[in-house]
C-alpha cells in the first residue's frame, strides 16, 4: 500500500497592504541647496485598518501626506497602492486611485466652496470621477450618514459652524465610496467641545463602510482614540511603530515617552 505523502506546513500568506511606502526618501531644491525632509520611511497600511501618523512641526507629515496622496512623487523609493508601484503618469491607474484614496482637509472653511451649495459639493468628486448613479440620492444617504438632514443640501457652508462644515467635508471625501480615507488633522481647527464628535464619527464611519483610515497629526491623544496601530516621527525618520496601546502604555523611544508627558491631564 502506497503511504499519502504528508503536506508540509501552511504558511499564511501576509495581505497586500492598500498603501505602502518603500524605503522613501523626499529632498526638496537642488544642488548645495537639496534640503533632505523623509529619510528612508518603511510604512504598510493594511486594508479595513486604521493608521495614526504622529508628529511635531517640522517632522515630515505634510510630506508623507502629499506623498501618500500622489500629489508629489518620492525622491527616492517607491509608494504602493494595492501591491503595485503609484506612478503619477498613468492615467487609467491614477483614475482608480483618486476614487479609491480619499482626503478630508484640516481646515474645512477653507476647504469648501463658499460659493457653492453643500448638494453641489458632495456632488463634486461623483462628477469629477464619472461615477454613475443617482447622485441626488447619493448627497442625501451621506448627509444622514454624517449626521445632517438631507434638506441642508441646498445650503451653504457659510451658514454652518466648523463642526459642521467638517461633517460635509467628510461626507465629499465618502462620495465616491473609497477604500481609503486619509484625515489630515480633522479636528485640529475646531472648538474642543466638537471634537470628540468628530473623532467618534470618523470612527463610526469607518466601520459602517469597511474603510481603511489613515489619520495625520500632532496631537497623540487624538490618534490614540481613534487608530489601531501607531507610528511617531521625527525629523523626517520613523522613531517608534507599533500597535497603538503598546505605545501609549510602554514606548519604547524617549521621544514617544517625551510626547506622552506632554499631553494635557486633568486632574
Amino acid at each position: 500500500m502506497t503511504e499519502t505523502p504528508a503536506f508540509g506546513p501552511v504558511h499564511a500568506v501576509a495581505p497586500v497592504p492598500v498603501l505602502a511606502m518603500r524605503d522613501v526618501h523626499k529632498s526638496f531644491g537642488r544642488g548645495i541647496r537639496t534640503t533632505p525632509v523623509l529619510h528612508g520611511i518603511d510604512l504598510e497600511i493594511t486594508a479595513g485598518s486604521s493608521l495614526g501618523i504622529v508628529g511635531e512641526s517640522g517632522a515630515g507629515k505634510t510630506t508623507i501626506l502629499s506623498l501618500l496622496m500622489a500629489l508629489s512623487s518620492p525622491t527616492s523609493g517607491t509608494i504602493e497602492f494595492n501591491g503595485a508601484p503609484l506612478r503619477r503618469g498613468r492615467v487609467g491607474r491614477m483614475s482608480e486611485f483618486r476614487r479609491a484614496v480619499q482626503l478630508v482637509f484640516q481646515d474645512p472653511r477653507s476647504s469648501l466652496n463658499p460659493r457653492m451649495s453643500v448638494g453641489r459639493i458632495i456632488r463634486e468628486p461623483l462628477e469629477s470621477l464619472d461615477i454613475p448613479g443617482d447622485h441626488r440620492a447619493r448627497v442625501a444617504d451621506l448627509l444622514e450618514s454624517v449626521g445632517l438632514e438631507p434638506g441642508m443640501e441646498s445650503r451653504f457652508p457659510g451658514e454652518f459652524s466648523g463642526g459642521q462644515r467638517q461633517r460635509i467635508a467628510i461626507a465629499r471625501a465618502l462620495a465616491p465610496r473609497p477604500e481609503v480615507l486619509v484625515a489630515d488633522e480633522p479636528v485640529s481647527a475646531l472648538d474642543v467641545s466638537v471634537r470628540a464628535q468628530i473623532v467618534e464619527l470618523l470612527a463610526r464611519l469607518k466601520e459602517q463602510f469597511g474603510m481603511t483610515l489613515v489619520m495625520v497629526s500632532h496631537d497623540i491623544a487624538i490618534v490614540g482614540q481613534l487608530c489601531e496601530e501607531m507610528v511617531i516621527l521625527r525629523d523626517g525618520r520613523i522613531e517608534e511603530t507599533g500597535p497603538t496601546p503598546r505605545v501609549l502604555t510602554a514606548p519604547r523611544a524617549a521621544y514617544t515617552r517625551r510626547l506622552l508627558e506632554a499631553v494635557p491631564r486633568l486632574p
